[in-house]
């Protein structure tokens, strides 16, 4: 299949042509695709089925496509409907300027640096409980041995956002399905529906906490604050969309850097035993997690509102890009050998958060639960190893992560 994008014929690659090989590999499938050029017009495999795409793998073009404004967020300035917008209400994600500038001025007054270091102590506590009961007093201590992903790297992160936004008791598990339903769902059916059912309940809870208006919860206040200028403040659908990003994406990006550095850790031993031996590599070792397989392999759609060159491929008006962060992060343009995972490499650079504009709010407090995380385990667990292979890879090309970690001690 292929058209005419002014005078140059793009040729379309059908990525489910890959098979497996795209959902347990994509790494190897990016670097063929990046022999060929940085941008490629796609069609992507299911869940996501969508024709004309474009996916950048090239770094150099990943980062300009982060910057260019010709690259739309918002799905209705390129004449899309998405039902995300539709479901949930706009948030960070899914805005441009000058309603993305406002949205973001709003949240930064209370999302604040000193907010994320204040809850440090709180963070630790809860590791601590969270492997008190993993390896001390749950069923998997006789066992020694353990789910590493639902006893720990799920519960630790959904802990913290739920308490940081004041959500009270919510049921892990009904939120688990509808948090892997909206990022990585096997089809759109079941990705609308998962939609659904979020958005009623975080409007449900968005009233709660404007009835009451007490909370110290960074949701409730987000409620009550406003600019020094004119009072603007945050609507309840923007909260809505707020709470779901929050929700979504403080939870599920986190929930996978620890399980990624973990499993990285273990397919490299002598990687693992260094770290080990020097404990002050630990913040290395998460960068070059972050870099290596970090919790997102792409950034979420933008859409071009202009005919635009990149990578010398003019993408049309209208066209869907997928901006590969994970094909990015393994360029050997900007990192040598970069399908070597080395806790000592000057990681710096990779584009795990996004870059430019959209750069992710949350990644400092993701940095601070992987440290505070991963440091913890290391020093309760000396004996730590992998109990038989992890589970399968997530579906689509949005998260990177796995289904189960086995683990023994």
């Amino acid at each position: 299949m292929s058209t005419w994008e002014g005078t140059q014929m793009v040729e379309s690659i059908d990525l489910d042509t890959y098979g497996t090989r795209f959902r347990e590999d994509p790494h190897s499938v990016y670097a063929e695709l990046r022999a060929l050029g940085p941008v490629h017009r796609v069609r992507l495999p299911p869940p996501e089925d969508m024709d004309d795409t474009y996916v950048v793998v090239g770094y150099e073009e990943c980062r300009s496509a982060l910057r260019d404004p010709r690259f739309a967020k918002s799905a209705a300035a390129a004449g899309f409907a998405f039902h995300e917008e539709e479901l949930i209400g706009t948030h960070l994600l899914i805005a441009d300027p000058p309603q993305h500038t406002r949205l973001r001025a709003l949240i930064t007054r209370e999302f604040t640096a000193r907010r994320v270091e204040g809850m440090r102590p709180r963070i630790q506590s809860i590791t601590d409980g969270l492997l008190d009961e993993m390896l001390v007093h749950g069923e998997s201590a006789t066992a020694r041995r353990a789910d590493l992903l639902e006893a720990f790297a799920f519960q630790l992160p959904i802990t913290v956002i739920c308490e940081l936004l004041g959500v009270p008791d919510i049921d892990r598990s009904t939120f688990r399905r509808l948090s892997n339903g909206v990022v990585a769902s096997p089809d759109q059916e079941a990705e609308r529906a998962a939609f659904e059912e979020l958005a009623a309940f975080l409007a449900e809870l968005v009233e709660a906490k404007r009835r009451s208006g007490q909370g110290e919860d960074l949701l409730s206040a987000l409620i009550r604050t406003t600019d020094d200028e004119g009072g603007d403040r945050l609507s309840t659908a923007e909260l809505r969309g707020m709470a779901f990003l929050l929700l979504i994406a403080g939870h599920e990006t986190t929930v996978n850097l620890i399980a990624n550095a973990v499993h990285a850790l273990f397919t490299h031993p002598a990687q693992l035993a260094a770290l080990r031996a020097d404990m002050s590599l630990l913040d290395g070792a998460i960068e070059e997690a972050l870099r290596y397989e970090g919790p997102l392999e792409s950034a979420t759609y933008r859409f071009a509102t202009e005919p635009t060159e990149l990578g010398g491929v003019v993408i049309p008006t209208g066209a869907i890009v997928r901006i590969g962060l994970a094909a990015a992060n393994r360029d050997p343009g900007r990192f040598p050998e970069p399908d070597g995972f080395d806790i000592r490499r000057a990681a710096q650079g990779h584009m795990a958060f996004g870059h430019g504009l959209h750069h992710c709010l949350g990644a400092p407090l993701a940095r601070v639960e992987a440290k505070i995380a991963l440091g913890s385990l290391l020093e309760r667990c000396p004996g730590l190893a992998p109990d038989g292979p992890p589970g399968e890879w997530l579906p689509g090309t949005l998260i990177r992560g796995v289904r189960r970690l086995p683990v023994r001690w």
